[in-house]
């Protein structure tokens, strides 16, 4: 199987190549690592410093102050059809670069389609939308690596008719069961007879089932349709760049990356003592 390769780029003076770079390790060891096994899926993830340097064939994803206000966050298609995502600066942004990652590498196109019963009482069968993320992208069940906060994504057994014993429904393990929707957020489907689209969003204190109505797909990309009617509403605070940076939800993830990056040091401080004693011609670079 090939791989596919991502490209991270900032075009923002908030998220610096090294953090850039830091984020993307992180991405790297969650797509080969959790992602992979699950979805059969596998890419590289790179840092670039400028959006020329970025190489054909790869996808981006682009880091910058104002995609809230415009309101373009997401994953969208270039000119030839290819996807590439937008994603907002912020104290969080590592969050969203992993959502915006992992949906993109499942799904590059917006159109992957399951079929199942409908978890809208009396509804029937319907096509559920393949978004990995939607239904658990908010900060509260995010997890680390390398100290950097990822996004939970669902495993293919969400999909599942039904419930089964010990079965893992994310990869947090805080989906218990198939299409369940946590709070803060969401999940979309086509209903064939009427050809409406649909969600059940977990926005407020209870699920809410919403009508969309019609969304013929531009390109067949049903995902950027059912943005363009729900982008601002249905993004957790989180993805778009509103938490508070001394939230206590970002403390734990904080002291993480210092007892990473003090570890990192340290093995960096032995590294270069070898090396200087390569240099210095004795055995094995120890002094």
């Amino acid at each position: 199987m090939l791989p596919l390769h991502v490209a991270l780029v900032s075009l923002t003076d908030g998220v610096d190549i090294a953090s850039a770079t830091r984020v993307c390790a992180a991405l790297q060891k969650q797509v080969l690592r959790d992602l992979a096994p699950l979805w059969g899926v596998s890419a590289t993830v790179d840092p670039f410093v400028e959006l020329e340097d970025v190489p054909l064939g790869y996808w981006p994803m682009i880091v910058d102050d104002d995609i809230r206000a415009s309101g373009v966050e997401g994953i969208h298609q270039d000119q030839d059809g290819q996807p590439f995502s937008l994603i907002q600066a912020g104290p969080t942004w590592s969050l969203t670069a992993s959502h915006e990652c992992l949906e993109m590498l499942v799904d590059p196109y917006g159109r992957r389609m399951q079929a199942g019963d409908s978890i809208k009482p009396g509804q029937g069968r319907v096509e559920y939308l393949v978004e990995v993320c939607d239904p658990c992208e908010t900060l509260d069940v995010s997890y680390t690596v390398n100290g950097v906060v990822v996004s939970d994504f669902y495993t293919p057994s969400y999909l599942d008719p039904v419930g089964r014993p010990g079965e893992g429904y994310s990869f947090t393990g805080a989906i218990a069961g198939p299409h369940q929707v946590l709070r803060g957020g969401y999940v979309s489907w086509l209903d064939p007879p009427t050809r409406h689209w649909w969600q059940a969003v977990f926005f407020g204190e209870e699920l809410e089932f919403r009508d969309l109505g019609a969304l013929p797909g531009v390109g067949g990309n049903f995902r950027a349709a059912i943005d363009r009617v729900t982008s601002f509403e249905r993004l957790a605070p989180e993805l778009v760049g509103l938490v508070d940076p001394a939230d206590e939800r970002l403390q734990a993830p904080s002291a993480m990356r210092d007892q990473a990056a003090t570890s990192a040091r340290s093995k960096a401080a032995a590294w270069r003592r070898q090396i200087a004693g390569l240099k210095a011609g004795l055995r094995d670079g120890y002094p």
